[in-house]
């Protein structure tokens, strides 16, 4: 051996002590920083660009899956739609190997999903946090499997539990036409037993031998059971896949399990008002619609209707069924203040130069009931996710889908919300009054065909309640939301 090998295995030794004990996500940061070409260190690369179009028509994808390194191998074969986002694979990898979606994971093309010139599909902390220098990945939940996967022989990764570092490889075997009835998911065949969450990363039959009881256990029929849950359901039946993420969220809590039967319910019943009701409901609405038209409805010099105005409305808006006092000052009547803001807010009223007029939608609304119910379905749910006034929307309009004929259930909201984390500034938890100033609140109170029971301020009408479940419900065919 040349003394230039003896330094060369010296310093092979060292740099192997400096990075004992050091987490893998750790090592391949390291290993990103100080790849040497030609004598000069790259610091930085250019993520390739390979994200596909998704295919014309769903598919079929016949995927093998392997727990990278598994000796022995350690594997399961599924059948998956081609829309389903990446998010809803996660999933379906989640259930496969019997994990509990309590880390961090993503996606990648090109090379392992730590590698800098990989193309990444990232989680939501990882998207928005970027704690890797991975800023320029996509989130995993508005990419399509087929954008990732689209010939025989493709292959996709993921890693899951940075610090066990349990990495799959998706390669695609087959593909076949998928049907609108088509699950998300099928298990066809696989073997043995995952090695379970926090178990250390082992991957050989010794390691995993130590914390499974039968490392050899796979139950097909288990696993299918387990691809049929509410996730997975609910979102085949079209139900709002924020919706669902938060049932998944909430699903070991004591508010998950009666939430997610009455989302079921919710899948299950799809009928709507025929014009005719859906005129009645709505006449609040059509009042300030019809009024708007032509000339618009003129305000006073402060911005609010002029008294007259305020009367009549009073009369046709069931949330002033039972306002006390006068009705002929807009700013002494905040059921109908907040109504008239809403109506802008769902973009069917402009102001401009002192005066309410039509905006488009609100024209097409005014002459058609059923534009109008189909405006407000689908406006009912803030486009923001995550945030309070999305979370909120999609519990309240949850439970007031399930309440018609009932007062909406304050405390089973403010719960839920609870659980999710959401608490006052002050770390109070919250009470259920705070769905008030929830605009979602303000319509489903005023869509009715007579004005709600005395005291009655949190009452659902079946038209509000069927307004609801359209909010929260689309078919699979003509969805694009259902798979972003």
């Amino acid at each position: 051996m040349t003394d230039r090998d003896d330094g060369q295995a010296e310093l092979l030794r060292k740099f192997q002590a400096a990075i004992s004990g050091m987490e893998l996500a750790d090592l391949r940061q390291l290993a990103g920083d100080l790849t040497a070409v030609a004598g000069q260190t790259a610091s930085s690369a250019v993520r390739p660009e390979l994200r596909r179009s998704p295919l014309d028509k769903p598919a079929i994808f016949r995927i093998r899956v392997d727990l990278d390194h598994a000796a022995p191998p350690i594997w399961r074969r599924l059948d998956l739609r081609s829309d389903l986002p990446l998010d809803v694979v996660h999933q379906v990898l989640q259930v496969a190997f019997d994990w509990t979606d309590s880390h961090l994971h993503r996606f990648s093309l090109g090379g392992h999903p730590f590698d800098r010139t990989s193309q990444l599909f990232l989680c939501p902390y990882d998207a928005e946090e970027g704690d890797y220098g991975d800023e320029d990945g996509y989130p995993a939940n508005q990419v399509r499997l087929d954008e990732t996967l689209q010939d025989p022989g493709d292959v996709l990764h993921y890693v899951y539990d940075y610090g066990d570092s349990w990495e799959l490889t998706l390669r695609l075997e087959e593909i076949r036409p998928a049907t609108p009835d088509s699950p998300s998911a099928i298990a066809v065949a696989g073997r043995r037993a995952a090695p379970p969450e926090d178990s250390g990363g082992g991957t050989d039959l010794a390691s995993i031998a130590l914390v499974v009881d039968d490392p050899s256990h796979f139950e097909l029929d288990e696993l299918n059971q387990a691809l049929r849950a509410p996730y997975f359901v609910l979102r085949e039946y079209g139900v709002d896949h924020r919706l669902v993420d938060l049932l998944n969220r909430l699903r070991y809590t004591p508010t998950g399990q009666d939430l997610s039967q009455r989302v079921v319910t919710i899948a299950m019943d799809r009928t709507a008002p025929d014009p005719d009701e859906m005129a009645a409901a709505t006449a609040a609405y059509r009042w300030f619609l019809d009024r708007a038209r032509g000339g618009g409805i003129e305000l006073t010099s402060a911005g609010y209707l002029k008294p007259a105005d305020v009367e009549a409305a009073s009369a046709v808006v069931p949330a002033m069924s039972d306002w006390i006092g006068k009705h002929n000052r807009e700013i002494h009547a905040s059921p109908l203040l907040d109504f008239r803001e809403s109506l802008q807010a769902m973009g069917l009223l402009r102001k401009r130069k002192g005066t309410l007029l039509l905006t488009r939608a609100g024209a097409a609304a005014q002459r058609s009931p059923a534009k109008l119910w189909a405006h407000l379905a689908d406006r009912l749910i803030p486009a923001k996710a995550g945030d309070f006034e999305t979370v909120g929307s999609l519990l309240l309009l949850a439970y007031a889908a399930t309440s018609p004929g009932r007062p909406i259930p304050r405390e089973e909201v403010a719960a839920a919300l609870s659980e999710l984390g959401w608490r006052h500034r002050d770390g109070r938890p919250l009470e259920g009054y705070e769905i008030y100033r929830l605009d979602v609140f303000t319509t489903l109170v005023n869509v009715t065909d007579g004005p709600a029971p005395r005291g009655g301020r949190d009452w659902v009408s079946p038209a509000a309640a069927a307004l609801a479940r359209a909010a929260l419900t689309t078919s699979r065919t003509d969805s694009s939301e259902a798979h972003p």
